[in-house]
C-alpha cells in the first residue's frame, strides 16, 4: 500500500479541495496523511477516511510563520515512511523537495494558486522577489504536478517547461437539494474576505440593490468591509455570517437567489482564477455575477451560467445584479443551464483524472 503525504499551510478545517483529494485517493487504497498547521483557536477536525495531522506553531503570521512551519514539516517528515509527497502551493514546496531528495521518493506539486502572482505577493516587491526565487528554483524540479485551471497550467509550461495536469476544484455531483428560497431573496458572497475579491466595490453597490447581501467567510479585509458597511449605513442590508462548516454553508448556498464571485484584475493569479465558489453556485443552480476573465468566460461561453462584467465599480455591479433580479426569463434560463453545467464540472469526473495521475506516478 503506497503512502502519500500532502503538505498544506492551513489548519485543514475548511480546505475542501484537499478533503476531496485525500478521500478520493484513500477510497482506492492509498494510505494518506494530510499535514497542516494548528492555528490559535483552531476548531477540532472532522473525522475523515484518511489521517490528518496539524503541527503546532508559535508564529501564525509573517515571515517567521513560514520559516517555523517549514522547519516543523521537515523534521516531522524526516523519519516517516513515504512513497510520495505533495506540496500544496509554494509555501510548502521547500521541505517537500528536501524530504523527497533525502528519501528518494516521488514528489508532486499541486498549485491551488499561481502563487507569485497573488496580490498579497506582487504588492510587496521584496516578498515577490523571494517567492520568485523559490518558484524558479523549485518548479523545474517538480516534473509531476497538477493545478486548478488550464490558464495556470499553460503559464507553468511557458515559464518552466513543465506539463501539469488540470484537476479542477469542483463539488461532488449529488442529488440537487430542493431550492427553498427565503421569504426575502438574498444575494450571497461566500469565500475568503480578502484583498482582490472586489468586496470594496460590492458593498457600496448594495446601496442601489434592494435585496440583502450575506457574506459567509473571513479574512484580512473583514475590518475594512465592516467599516464600509458603517460608512454607507448598510447595517441591515449587509450581514456577516463568518466562517461556516461546509454543510451549513451549502444549506445557505441552496437558499440564495444570486451568487457573487468578483475578482480584481491585479496579477495573473486573479486573472486566471477559477474560484471554488464559482462551481458551488453552479451546482446549486444559482445564477451568478462574475468576471469576464479567461477561465470564467471559457465555462460561460459553453453553458451561459453567469452574468459577466469587465469592470469593478459599484455602479456596474449594481446594474448587473438588478438585471438578474428583474429579468425572470434570463434568471430561469441561467438556472437551467447550471443544471447542465454541473454534469460536466463535478468531482465525480475530476477524481478519475486524479486517481489516474497517481497510478501513472507509481508505475513510472
Amino acid at each position: 500500500m503506497k503512502v502519500i503525504y500532502f503538505l498544506a499551510n492551513n489548519d485543514l478545517l475548511y480546505d475542501r479541495r484537499m478533503q476531496r483529494i485525500c478521500n478520493a485517493l484513500a477510497d482506492v487504497g492509498y494510505r494518506i496523511t494530510l499535514v497542516g498547521r494548528r492555528s490559535t483557536g483552531s476548531a477540532e477536525l472532522q473525522q475523515a477516511g484518511f489521517r490528518q495531522k496539524r503541527l503546532p506553531c508559535f508564529f501564525n503570521r509573517g515571515k517567521l510563520s513560514y520559516i517555523e512551519f517549514n522547519c516543523r514539516l521537515f523534521f516531522y517528515l524526516l523519519f516517516k515512511k513515504i512513497d510520495a509527497i505533495c506540496a500544496i502551493d509554494l509555501d510548502t514546496i521547500v521541505p517537500c523537495y528536501m524530504i523527497s531528495a533525502i528519501k528518494k521518493t516521488k514528489r508532486v506539486y499541486d498549485a491551488h494558486e499561481l502563487f507569485t502572482e497573488m496580490k498579497e505577493v506582487i504588492s510587496r516587491p521584496a516578498i515577490k522577489q523571494i517567492w520568485m526565487f523559490v518558484e524558479k528554483k523549485m518548479i523545474p524540479k517538480f516534473s509531476n504536478g497538477y493545478t486548478v485551471s488550464e490558464s495556470i497550467a499553460e503559464e507553468f509550461k511557458k515559464r518552466y517547461g513543465v506539463s501539469y495536469h488540470v484537476i479542477r476544484n469542483v463539488p461532488l455531483l449529488d442529488n440537487l437539494h430542493e431550492r427553498k428560497f427565503s421569504e426575502k431573496k438574498f444575494i450571497l458572497y461566500q469565500g475568503a474576505v480578502n484583498e482582490a475579491r472586489g468586496l470594496e466595490y460590492l458593498i457600496p453597490a448594495m446601496q442601489f440593490v434592494r435585496y440583502q447581501l450575506l457574506i459567509c467567510g473571513d479574512g484580512n479585509m473583514m475590518k475594512q468591509c465592516k467599516q464600509l458597511v458603517s460608512l454607507y449605513s448598510l447595517g441591515e442590508k449587509v450581514v456577516f455570517l463568518g466562517m461556516l462548516p461546509p454543510d451549513k454553508l451549502s444549506e445557505i448556498t441552496y437558499r440564495a437567489y444570486i451568487g457573487v464571485n468578483l475578482v480584481e484584475n491585479y496579477g495573473l493569479n486573479q486573472y486566471y482564477s477559477l474560484a471554488n465558489k464559482f462551481f458551488d453556485y453552479i451546482h446549486a443552480g444559482i445564477p451568478q455575477l462574475t468576471m469576464d476573465f479567461p477561465e470564467y468566460k471559457r465555462v460561460n461561453d459553453k453553458f451561459k451560467i453567469a452574468a459577466l462584467i469587465s469592470e469593478l465599480d459599484a455602479e456596474t455591479i449594481a446594474a448587473a445584479l438588478n438585471n438578474l433580479l428583474d429579468d425572470d426569463v434570463l434568471y430561469k434560463e441561467i438556472s437551467r443551464n447550471c443544471m447542465e453545467a454541473r454534469k460536466e464540472y463535478n468531482w465525480n469526473k475530476e477524481k478519475i483524472k486524479l486517481i489516474a495521475f497517481y497510478q501513472h506516478l507509481f508505475s513510472a
